[in-house]
This record gives C-alpha cells, sequence and structure tokens, in this order.
C-alpha cells in the first residue's frame, strides 16, 4: 500500500503539472523588469542637517524588516550540520527542487557528516503559486519564505534572507553554500576534497569562481548598473552567485554588514562589497564554474559546480556518475 508521503507527493506534481498549465496559457507574464522592489524612505531636511559622519556609519540602511512566509526554525536542530545548502529558486521550478533533492541535494548522501538543504523564495504574486509551494513544504519541510516580491531584481534580498536564517537558526552549521536550482554540484569534490570533515574547521572562509570586473553602463544589459546606484568604475572582487561557499561565521558577518552597506540588485556583486568592509578576501577555485560544460565522466569529475543544468540532465549526470564510481579517469 502506497505510504501517505507518496499520495502527498504524487498529488504534488498533479497540482504542479495543473497550475504551470493554468498559468502559461491563459495569465498574463508577470516577470518584473524594474528595479528592485525595495521602499526607499524621504529623510526630512531637519534629519539630514542633524546628521553626523558617526551616525551615518552606524545607521541601519537596510532593515530588512521582511517576514518569514515559510520557515523551517527547527531544521539545525540536534548534530549542528558540517554544510548547509541554501539554493535560490521561484515558484514555478519544482521540477529542478525535486531533481536536487534526488541527486546531489539529498540529505542522507553521507552517514558520517549532516547535510541540509533548503530553497529560498521570496513572495508570488499569483496565489495559485504560493499555494503550491506552501503544499510543498508541508511534505519536504525544506523552503523558506519572506514576504519581499520573487523577481529577479530583489536576488539580494532572497540572499539576505538565507544569511539572516542561517545565523537566527543554524549558528553552528560548519559550512554553507549559497547556489542556484539550475547548478549540478558535485558533492564528493565540495564535501571530501575541498572542505574535508577531519581537517580543522576554518573561519572568516569564503572561495568560489572570484570574478574582477567593473559595472556595465549599457542600459540593454541584464547586468546593467546606473552610476547613481553604482558610481565605482570596479567592482570589489567577488564570487559568482551561481556558487560559493563559506564558513558558518560568516553568514552573520556578512548579514549584519549588509544592514549598513546600500542595496544593489546584483546579489553576488552586493556580497563582495560586504566582504570588502569585513576585509575578507574571496580565494579563487576553480572547480567552481558559472559555465555550461558538455558532459563527460572524467571532465565532470574535476569540477565542483557546472551551471545551466536541466532536471533531466541533472539525473542523468548524477546517475552515470554514482553508477561509475570504479571507473579511473
Amino acid at each position: 500500500m502506497p505510504s501517505k508521503v507518496s499520495c502527498l507527493y504524487l498529488l504534488t506534481v498533479l497540482c504542479w503539472a495543473s497550475a504551470l498549465w493554468y498559468l502559461s496559457g491563459s495569465r498574463p507574464s508577470t516577470a518584473y523588469v524594474g528595479q528592485m522592489s525595495i521602499p526607499i524612505r524621504k529623510q526630512s531636511p531637519r534629519l539630514l542637517k542633524n546628521m553626523t559622519f558617526s551616525n551615518i556609519r552606524t545607521r541601519t540602511l537596510n532593515p530588512h524588516s521582511f517576514r518569514f512566509l515559510i520557515n523551517e526554525p527547527s531544521k539545525c536542530e540536534g548534530t549542528a550540520p558540517f554544510l548547509l545548502i541554501l539554493i535560490s529558486t521561484n515558484h514555478k521550478e519544482f521540477d529542478a527542487r525535486q531533481a536536487i533533492r534526488e541527486t546531489w541535494g539529498d540529505e542522507s548522501l553521507y552517514s558520517e557528516i549532516r547535510i541540509v538543504t533548503l530553497f529560498l523564495l521570496g513572495h508570488n504574486s499569483e496565489p495559485v503559486l504560493n499555494q503550491m509551494v506552501e503544499q510543498e513544504s508541508q511534505i519536504f519541510h525544506d523552503i523558506i519564505v519572506e514576504d519581499f516580491e520573487d523577481s529577479y531584481h530583489n536576488l539580494t534580498l532572497k540572499t539576505l534572507m538565507g544569511m539572516r536564517w542561517v545565523s537566527s537558526f543554524c549558528p553552528n552549521a560548519q559550512y554553507v553554500m549559497k547556489t542556484d536550482s539550475d547548478i549540478f554540484v558535485n558533492m564528493d569534490n565540495l564535501v571530501l576534497n575541498l572542505l574535508r570533515p577531519n581537517a580543522k574547521p576554518r573561519q572568516r572562509f569564503f572561495t568560489g569562481h572570484v570574478i574582477n570586473g567593473g559595472p556595465i553602463r549599457d542600459t540593454r544589459s541584464k547586468w546593467y548598473m546606473s552610476r547613481e546606484m553604482y558610481p565605482e568604475s570596479k567592482y570589489p572582487p567577488f564570487c559568482s552567485g551561481t556558487g560559493y561557499v563559506f564558513s558558518g561565521d560568516m553568514a552573520e558577518l556578512i548579514y549584519k554588514t549588509s544592514l549598513h552597506t546600500p542595496l544593489i540588485h546584483l546579489e553576488d556583486v552586493y556580497v563582495g562589497m560586504c566582504l570588502r568592509k569585513l576585509g575578507v578576501h574571496p580565494i579563487q577555485n576553480s572547480g567552481f564554474n558559472h559555465w555550461k560544460m558538455s558532459y563527460s565522466l572524467c571532465r565532470y569529475r574535476r569540477v565542483v559546480t557546472v551551471h545551466q543544468i536541466s532536471p533531466e540532465e541533472m539525473h542523468r549526470i548524477w546517475n552515470d556518475m554514482s553508477s561509475k564510481k570504479h571507473l579511473k579517469c
């Protein structure tokens, strides 16, 4: 007789299929193409006149006063996780989330260490999608949601939600990975070769694919940055948002630094700005790829992350690598 969880899972899949068919066939697009959905409070002239350099440095610019709509506050209770994985996703990506749960994001991969996987979302303007995510959360208990608008321009808020959650509910995690839902992660390389459970835990550690670049001023670009929002000609070194790893102590440091750092919509650049304030230099690791790579067993054994992987590819790559661990390259 099928289990209750199996029945709920099948029901969720059917509901997701119906919801996505309904939205794709008859609803207008709700893609958000404006700037960040962050309320801007105007200061009175009297207030501005009375400000000193001291209180400008210490006042909270971004209070991040969003509410958790879905939370898993007890997710890290018991043994502290060796690795906490935060995956940025959106409401329609159920297939991607499920593929991750069944492959590299499986929390039971390693018996000797604890891994916790969480998916990060904002609030969607389509009620049916919010309802579907709530049902999914009740089955898997691996989703957290805050009440900011879920959009590309709010990816920074999504990452800060993750940092806030770690510092509030999982402060003893040894390491944290932030990645996206279209990323394949070679867990053996990440856990056994890079982080090494038997090694001494690191502090103030941050690594990934480090980028040294500057703002793009072309308004047609996806990564356009206005001079008003970022006047400098160079970005600080930052790790590609497709995947980076840091020691657990960094989550609270980054979150608290963000409260006093003007927001920009490029999430990975923004984290780099916080690292610069903290005096932490991200470490280059060639295993983190922020592009797509054609699959070959030996090539994928050498990497930590690969970008632009579909749910179908994720299953196929994972199954192939898992079944051929005995083969040498």
